[in-house]
């Protein structure tokens, strides 16, 4: 089965809003075997969305749209699809029922007139009840087409895919197994990786497909098969997959199940029963935010400092006033003091610190721009490394981020 995603709404396309709808909705297919051929993204205009449908009807057997169908005249899209599948709106009372309810329990303003439209619904579409809002999700059918509409807002939309889609998509017959295995390196880039894979890549099997998905610092190799027989393309992947850690082991950091650097990370030091405290200088406490956001962090996370000024290294940290004199606040000296001043300071196992010049200025160092020295001290020892991270300050910033990582990464590794 081969879907396309629609998202309707000028918000997205002023920028005023990033559209997460259609990710989420394309793993969730992908899970269950639908392939998406097409997102696309359009206007509030009427015919702008018939020609997307006419492209997707043409070009798919599922159509999933999000959006234009709040209770305002600038949503269109409930009439639009009426246009399209050459019906009228209609009153739902199951729906009015819902939307009455919905004010009597939860609104204090009283129900008006255009909160009762929402219950005009396509004569031809089945009802999906979105249980958190308002607006129903509707399911029509053209010419094989299944076309599904539903709320822009991100957790109604979810709530009706997970319990009213995704169960009536898997109804309709036989799906597809698809199976990836993402492997997770570190340390060289995607040009190095290619010309050490050449031969693997070259005698991978018809079935089984790689992708290379490279970020800043890391490069992950995407290995995927789909077919009817599950146990076979599993075979396939895994198979590859083994060959392929016989010949790059040395740059593998694990493998991507949907998990970043920091989540690996973050595992890492439960399964060991470990802990991490950060000072942050030029990473203005990023490291320390990705960690924050993992459920279950404040097991292994002592916490953190963003020493961003010169004195508060010295305030905060006790790094020497005199290392900073002699070396600057951007050497490895400093670094290295900082990661132990840190881990002092919270009393932890491992602690990282980062301090640089992102730039556009120099700050209260000659280093040049893009010059980044990251600290890690462990429970053994003490260390910093100096990294040259180009001069685009962002980017500067989260490779640095994604560096640190990977030494803790190494680190935590080297546990017996």
């Amino acid at each position: 089965m081969q879907a396309t995603i629609i998202t309707i709404g000028d918000e997205i396309l002023i920028g005023q809003i990033v559209d997460t709808n259609s990710a989420w909705m394309a793993q969730e297919l992908n899970k269950i075997g639908v392939h998406v051929h097409e997102i696309m993204s359009i206007s509030d205009d009427s015919d702008h969305i018939k020609s997307a449908f006419a492209k997707a009807e043409s070009e798919s057997d599922l159509v999933l749209i999000t959006g234009g169908l709040g209770p305002t005249k600038d949503d269109v899209t409930k009439k639009t699809i009426c246009e399209y599948f050459q019906d009228e709106l209609v009153l739902n009372e199951q729906v009015l029922d819902h939307v009455t309810a919905i004010f009597e329990k939860y609104v204090k303003a009283p129900i008006v007139q255009m909160n009762k439209d929402q219950a005009l619904v396509p004569s031809k579409a089945q009802i999906i009840t979105n249980e958190y809002g308002t607006a129903p999700g509707m399911w029509l059918e053209s010419n094989d087409t299944i076309f599904v509409s539903m709320p822009g807002v991100p957790f109604e939309m979810k709530n009706l895919m997970t319990n009213g889609v995704l169960p009536k998509v898997k109804s309709l017959g036989k799906l597809p197994f698809i199976y990836h295995r993402t492997i997770l390196t570190a340390g060289q880039g995607e040009s190095t990786i290619a010309t050490r894979i050449e031969d693997w890549e070259n005698s991978l099997p018809a079935q089984v497909k790689l992708a290379y998905l490279p970020s800043l610092g890391t490069v992950r190799l995407r290995l995927s098969s789909s077919g009817m027989d599950k146990s076979q393309v599993m075979k396939d992947v895994d198979h590859v997959v083994d060959q392929l850690y016989t010949i790059i082991d040395d740059i593998i950091v694990g493998e991507d199940t949907g998990d970043s650097m920091v989540q690996t990370v973050t595992q890492l030091l439960k399964e060991k029963e470990k802990t991490l405290a950060i000072a942050e200088s030029c990473t203005g406490g990023k490291i320390a935010s990705l960690i924050t956001e993992i459920p279950g962090a404040s097991q292994i996370f002592k916490g953190s400092t963003v020493t961003y000024a010169t004195m508060s290294k010295v305030d905060v940290l006790q790094v020497n006033q005199g290392l900073i004199e002699r070396d600057t606040v951007v050497s490895e000296s400093v670094a290295t003091a900082m990661a132990l001043g840190v881990q002092q300071q919270f009393k932890s196992d491992y602690a990282l610190a980062t301090t640089g010049n992102a730039g556009p200025s120099k700050g209260d160092s000659d280093a040049s721009i893009g010059t980044v020295y990251i600290g890690v001290a462990t429970p053994s020892k003490s260390y910093a490394l100096k990294f040259m991270m180009g001069n685009h300050r962002e980017r500067v910033v989260q490779k640095s981020v994604n560096k640190a990582l990977e030494l803790l990464h190494k680190e935590l590794l080297a546990i017996n």
